[in-house]
């Protein structure tokens, strides 16, 4: 739970550097590695976490301009990744400029479930994760270095024993 925006702000510009991290390390051609046929891309699903940086923020009304997020995902890993970094900072401007720790506490109805916008803000930051944990598997199977998350990824780890 956070008691205020500024604990929000805390936990999500943390969250979004390890988030950019780990789409910084994605290539043009690691972008059609898919979960199954028929389903997420490594490409669809990073700009799935785009947009979803401007969608949950939009359903308690908190504005901010980005790029047309409704378009298929870019072909460029590079194009996903500045426009991840775009939208995940207006989103900590317009959080702080728009939202009051009172307003915090302020009920909304999200996907037919009443809950406060702090609660939003968690399942943002849940939501986040959860698709970056997919992400981190399909970089895998790209053949992709992955980047450590939550703690050292098993090249990072080698590379410390190394030492």
């Amino acid at each position: 739970m956070f008691t205020s925006k500024n604990d929000f702000l805390q936990e999500w510009n943390r969250e979004a550097a390890v988030t950019q991290k780990v789409l910084d390390a994605l290539t043009d051609e690691s972008l059609k590695q898919e979960i199954a046929p028929d389903m997420f891309s490594i490409g669809s699903l990073s700009w799935h976490i785009t947009g979803a940086t401007y969608y949950f923020p939009s359903q308690v009304g908190i504005t901010f301009e980005v790029p047309d997020l409704r378009k298929d995902a870019p072909k460029s890993a590079s194009e996903i990744s500045e426009t991840y970094k775009l939208v995940s900072d207006r989103l900590a401007e317009a959080v702080s400029e728009q939202v009051s720790d009172e307003r915090m506490n302020e009920m909304i109805n999200l996907f037919g479930i009443d809950m406060p916008v702090q609660a939003v803000f968690r399942l943002l930051i849940q939501h986040q994760a959860h698709h970056r944990g997919q992400l981190t598997v399909l970089m895998r199977q790209a053949d992709l270095k992955v980047p450590g998350v939550y703690g050292p990824s098993k090249e990072e780890m080698e590379a410390m024993n190394a030492k």
